[in-house]
Order: structure tokens, then sequence, then C-alpha cells
């Protein structure tokens, strides 16, 4: 038996799955653990909660599916991007990652633009302007704030590639992942020497890259006896989570938008070739397809709002009545009862600042529009419709830059809630296809490994043989107008109040 995991290291866990050749799931496995927040708008981990998950989910698919070790031919990895892991000259980990929501690099973005001779210049080179969420700026962070951290430094991982170093040995990445760093020659699908260089960064620092099926590396003795596996057992690129679910949605051919709510939300379109906007406000990175390239568009809150929502403010659902209903469903069905509009209700789902369109760490998230009518219910569809709307930022973009978009694919954990899935098809005026694959990322990285152990020629091949659209979800033309009415205040209330976010910002410093 071929069997292939499929392996992604989240912000909230690790999931990992088993797969056949034919793209059938035989198990998977998630394992939990936290994120530290030392201050405001910081976010870190600690590398030894993946590779502990990792270790566990592993061996949890392999007992349910009752695999043999050798029946697991290959290994993809996918992972949270952006995130930085230090090591020192023993692989040590130097201190926490710095995770993508972390907000705390403003000025050291502001020193990447000006030591690449401005905005302009900058995406020239690697193809996006400096975000606070990206690796570069974390690394000069490191180098101004914690110098002591930064002269143990020898090695910068990201998150599945930190994985990758514990089941190989080998420090290498792959170049959707590498995208993300802002270091990364897009167009060329290689390191920056020019960047590099303007930043004083040592090549040396950074790992080898490769395509995202191609194989990096076999399972050391020492792994494949902690996992249960053989050292048989290969690992292939993989891909940054994004690209991976690009992937896993079979998202790898011209005309296809991939649409996913998870903790934040993002808009995925496949290119055939470089496309980059002037003005820096969609990525462009190197696809998970060997060659190819990829437009995105990130809110940074998506189903997390909802989330902060039920976390913060109705606690008390949970132990309501004998029944003891999930209070994600009780709030769904209040929720529901709203007509579209929310009745003039806004929410600006900017609680961790927002990345795509504006860029702005300072942005904070509101409601706008509160009037004695509104209720929780009201509440919770204006959440649901705001993470739609930012959502529809990135779309605006993609459809003014000529980017072909003849179906979009919705997934994510907030596209299993039927009303979500109607809200997106009506704020975007699209029919929302869902797939028979919703496994996002790890069935992605999956696929990949199926292709770099040969049992298909390449990805598109995988996906084709793998991957079906089964449900179309048409938009609700009357809806749509009370969207199309609604998405012009949406865009104008973030210009209105930006001046305030970042007085409000600096109040919370």
């Amino acid at each position: 038996m071929s069997v292939f995991l499929g392996i992604d290291i989240g912000t909230s866990g690790t999931k990992t799955l088993a797969m056949r050749e034919s793209g059938e799931i035989l198990a998977d496995a998630t394992a939990a653990y936290p994120c530290h927040f030392p201050k405001p708008l910081w976010s870190e981990q600690d590398p030894e909660d993946w590779w502990q998950a990792t270790i566990k989910t592993v061996h949890e698919v392999m007992n349910k599916s009752k695999l043999k070790p050798a029946d697991v031919k290959a290994i993809g990895l996918s992972g949270q991007m952006h995130g930085s892991v230090f090591l020192d000259k023993n692989n040590q980990v130097v201190r926490n990652a710095l995770l993508w929501n972390d907000q705390r690099t403003a000025a050291e973005c502001e020193e990447i633009e000006s030591r690449a001779g401005g905005r302009e210049a900058l995406i020239e080179m690697v193809a996006n302007p400096a975000l606070t969420g990206f690796t570069a700026p974390k690394i000069l962070w490191l180098r101004n704030h914690e110098p002591e951290n930064f002269a143990k430094t020898v090695k910068v991982l990201l998150p599945k590639d930190d994985v990758r170093r514990r089941l190989t040995g080998e420090m290498a990445t792959e170049v959707s992942d590498a995208s993300g760093m802002l270091l990364l020659d897009v167009a060329a699908r290689n390191w920056s020497k020019k960047l590099l260089s303007k930043l004083e960064l040592d090549s040396d620092l950074f790992a080898t890259c490769y395509e995202s099926e191609e194989v990096t590396g076999k399972l050391t003795p020492e792994a494949a006896q902690t996992l249960g596996l053989t050292t048989d057992c290969v690992v292939v690129g993989g891909a940054g989570d994004c690209a991976a679910h690009g992937v896993g949605t079979g998202v790898v051919s011209s005309g296809i938008l991939s649409t996913s709510i998870g903790t934040g939300a993002v808009m995925f379109v496949h290119s055939d070739k470089v496309e980059i906007d002037p003005q820096g406000r969609l990525h462009t990175f190197c696809h998970a397809v060997h060659g190819k390239w990829h437009m995105m568009g990130v809110s940074l809150c998506g189903g997390g709002a909802f989330k902060w929502f039920v976390d913060q403010l109705c606690q008390e659902l949970a132990g309501q009545g004998q029944t003891k209903k999930d209070p994600f469903e009780v709030l769904i069905q209040e929720a529901a009862a709203v007509p579209p509009g929310a009745e003039g209700l806004f929410f600006l789902p900017y609680l961790a600042g927002e990345r795509t369109p504006h860029a702005d760490p300072d942005a904070r998230g509101c409601f706008i529009g509160l009037t004695l009518k509104h209720g929780r219910g009201h509440l919770v569809r204006a959440i649901m419709e705001g993470v739609a709307y930012a959502m529809r930022d990135s779309l605006s973009i993609i459809q003014e830059l000529g980017v072909p978009v003849n179906e979009t694919r919705v997934s994510g954990g907030g596209s299993r809630i039927p009303l979500w899935r109607q809200i997106q098809a009506d704020v975007f005026n699209q029919t929302a296809c869902t797939i028979n694959a919703e496994q996002g990322p790890a069935y992605g990285v999956a696929l990949l490994a199926a292709v770099g152990a040969g049992a298909y020629q390449n990805i598109e091949e995988a996906c084709g043989a793998t991957i079906k659209v089964v449900q179309s979800l048409p938009a609700n033309k009357s809806a749509c107008k009370v969207y199309d009415g609604g998405f012009p205040i949406y865009q104008d209330l973030y210009r209105s109040l930006k001046n305030d976010f970042k007085k409000i910002a600096a109040l919370g410093s």
C-alpha cells in the first residue's frame, strides 16, 4: 500500500492526515497548542510545541489507519507562513518564534523600505511591500531589540521548515513559503541577493530553496523511530498554508479562485505568470505548482473575529439549558433570522490590525451603526458580513488587475457554516462552490507528497484525479443589491477612521 502524510503546522494546532494514492483520506488527527501574547499585538509560539504535536498526530493517524511503517512513502509539510524560528550553532531555538499575526515590526518595515530605496523599489525586487507580518521585519527587529539573540542566530527557518529539520536534518524550504519572508526574488524563485545586501543579511542565514513537490530529504533514523516510520520515507518541499490550501482545493490552473475562512480570511487565485499589484495591496507569491505563481489577499481576522465574540462576550451560552447547545449554533440561528445588511449595522474585523488592502497594524475592530433595535443576532450577522466585505476588498483588486475569475471555491471552517457560505456568495455576487476534499492545507501537501514520490506526474494531474466540485450555491440577487450598497460604505468607514485608529493605538501602547 502507498500512503502519503500531510502535516499542517497551524496557528492553533497541527493537523496530520493519511491519504491513499487515490485521494481517499484514511484518518486525520489534530493536536492543539497555545499562542503567547507577551505584549499587546505581539504573538509568539514555542517551536517545541509544533514538534510534539507532529509526533502525537502522526502516531494517532497511524493507529487509526492500522498502517504499517513501510506503508508511508512520503510526507508533505505545510504551515503558518511568515513565522520566524531563530536557531543557534547547535540547532537550538534561541527564543520563541514570532508569528504571522505579530504586529511589533512597524519601524522595521519602514527601515526595510528605506534601505531598499523606497516602496516601489522594494516591490520590484521581491514583488511585495514590507508588512509587519512578514519574516524579514522580524529578523531586523531581533537585530534592533535583542542584539544578543541576533548574535547567536545562525539560521532562520519558517515553522514547517523547523519541523522538516527535525524530520530530515536538512535546512530546506520551498518557494511558496519562502515568498512570504520578503527576501525571495519571486520572479526568479530564489533568494534576492540584492535585497539581502541592502539589509546587511548573510544569505547563509537561510535554507536551501526547492520547488514544492521536490524531495528535500529522507527521515533520519532518530525521526523514523520517534514517528514509527521508516528511513525510506521521503519529505517533499510542501507549501505555505495558503498555497497548500490552494492545491488542496484544486486551484492549480487559471480562472479558479479560492476563498478560505479560518483564523484569518484569504482570497487566493492562480496565475500562470508573475502578476504584481504595483500598489502592493495584494501579495504575489510563488505557487506550489512548479513554475507558477499566485496572488493573494489576506484579512488577519476572519473566523477569529467570530471566535473572539463567542469566547469573550457569550461565555454564558456554553452552560445554558439541559441540552447545552453549542454556542456557535445558537448564535448562527439568531444571525440567520436577521436580514442581509444587519439592518444598518457594520463590523470592521480589524481586531489584529489589517493586511489587505490597508497594511495597517493600527487598524482596530469596531461595530458601527448600533441602535436600540439591534440584538445579539445582528452583531453576529454583522461580523460574518464584515469578514466577507474584507474579503471583497481583495476580490475587487483581483478583478481590477484583470486576473480571470470563472469559478469560486469556498472552504475553511467559516465556510462550513451554511449562512456564512451564502453571505460570501451574496457579498461577492459569485456562485459559491464546495468540493469533495475539505481538508485544507494538509490535503494539499499530501498530494504534493504523492507527486514527489512518483504517484503522479505533476500536481495538476493529482488534483484533477482527486478533487471535484460537489455543490454550487448561487448568489441571492436581492441580497447582492443590499451588499452592493453596503460595500462602499464599509470601505468609507476605514478611510474615515484611519487617523483615529492611529490615535487609539498610541493610547494603548
